[in-house]
């Protein structure tokens, strides 16, 4: 299966780049793990006109199925996520594209695209610690779906 992390911007601190990298590191041994950066929207003044930008930049490096991260979205637990990941596989879904906005969120034509929806939870979360969150859960979801004893 390939999990991809779909993302506004790039990670500036080496602290959130080395843990995404170790479970980068850890996830090779369950799937082709990667994680497509795309340009934030700097020119545009307009919140909802960048936010808009940004989204169109993510759909186009969208692949299989589509899981957007909004806080508005469906809150799943640990073992929930890992039902989620396991029903795609055995139903034949290659791939799965976990989609982060930027620091407006993400517009609703992006959403409308997404067979799920998923929040992590009404507080809001740094945008380069979220990236490092998603890695985990995701990372978990499959330590989960292989019976091993990481999620307890």
């Amino acid at each position: 299966m390939k999990i991809n992390i779909v993302c506004v911007g790039k990670i500036k601190e080496a602290f959130f780049t080395n843990a995404i990298e170790e479970y980068s590191k850890r996830l090779s041994r369950f799937c082709s793990f990667k994680i497509c950066e795309v340009e934030e929207e700097s020119r545009e003044t307009n919140n909802a006109r960048k936010n808009e930008i940004e989204s169109e930049r993510l759909i186009k490096k969208c692949s299989g199925t589509i899981v957007c991260l909004d806080m508005r979205g469906k809150m799943l637990s640990s073992p929930e996520i890992a039902n989620f990941i396991e029903s795609k596989q055995v139903s034949g879904t290659s791939e799965i594209s976990f989609v982060i906005g930027g620091s407006n969120g993400l517009s609703e034509s992006i959403l409308n695209k997404a067979s799920l929806i998923l929040s992590f939870g009404k507080i809001t979360y740094p945008h380069q610690l979220f990236r490092v969150v998603v890695c985990e859960q995701i990372y978990r979801a499959f330590t989960i779906i292989n019976g091993l004893p990481y999620h307890k």
